[in-house]
């Protein structure tokens, strides 16, 4: 009965409640006392389920070509040229280990009864400069953190006797 009343009315921006429920009581007589009531129930449900789009306070029936977006700015366009974020170039995330082991630590092989290596001992003090008190960094030859504090000659320099 909606879907009819809709389609006779055939009003550009759709039908609003009120003028479907004229239709409906002229065109069909002995309607329910609580027929207000069962159409803004069956007009809810039709809305939900998608039979029927509810724009400016009027029901229209939905366009087949109609795509529903969701809220929200939209998604730019794509290129056909820009690759998809499923068949990038570079994949996401850590590399994968090689498969043939090249990344692993090469650990030399034990010679049974021989004795076992030594093991290094890293010392704190290792790359100690006398000049400066603190070990350097190897790779840029500063030391870490912050530099020690200038200590005054005893000397007597500006003392005299």
């Amino acid at each position: 009965m909606i879907i009819t009343a809709i389609d006779a009315l055939n009003e550009k921006m759709g039908s609003n409640k009120t003028s479907i429920s004229k239709f409906i009581e002229s065109k069909y007589q002995n309607l329910p006392a609580g027929h207000s009531t069962l159409l803004r129930h069956h007009l809810n449900r039709m809305k939900d389920t998608g039979e029927l789009i509810f724009w400016k306070n009027n029901y229209m029936k939905p366009d087949p070509n109609f795509i529903r977006r969701g809220r929200g700015r939209p998604p730019k366009p794509k290129e056909p040229g820009m690759p998809t974020s499923g068949g990038s170039a570079r994949p996401r995330g850590r590399p994968r280990k090689d498969e043939f082991g090249a990344d692993e630590v090469q650990v030399p092989i034990q010679v049974p009864g021989a004795a076992p290596p030594k093991k290094q001992k890293m010392s704190l003090f290792e790359d100690f400069d006398a000049n400066i008190g603190m070990g350097s960094n190897t790779k840029t030859g500063r030391p870490r953190g912050r530099p020690p504090k200038v200590k005054p000659q005893m000397g007597g320099e500006g003392v005299s006797a």
